[in-house]
């Protein structure tokens, strides 16, 4: 079963937050509307700027760790090479 890792963010340059999960549309709604409590919630992430699909949960979850532990910096340049814009991506996930 694939999986996607993803990263929310509250404006350009704002807060950002790395997750993982088995279904994109769905979590990133929950975010948007504030469904669940914790880091999301507080800060406001409702803005999905980056996302990739992989191949299965177990590789997903490898790969965010290492997101996680990425400097600013690296996590940055991963949007901006993907979203330079920092659009909401959200849209796309569900057309």
């Amino acid at each position: 079963m694939s999986a996607y890792i993803y990263i929310m963010t509250n404006k350009p340059n704002g807060t950002l937050y790395v997750g993982v999960t088995n279904d994109i549309s769905r979590r990133v709604w929950e975010h948007k509307q504030a469904k669940i409590e914790g880091f999301t919630k507080k800060y406001s992430l409702k803005r999905l700027v980056f996302f990739e699909k992989l191949p299965t949960i177990k590789e997903a979850i490898a790969q965010e760790k290492c997101i996680k532990n990425w400097e600013r910096r690296f996590k940055v340049k991963l949007i901006l090479d993907n979203n330079p814009d920092w659009h909401d991506l959200y849209e796309t996930i569900n057309n």
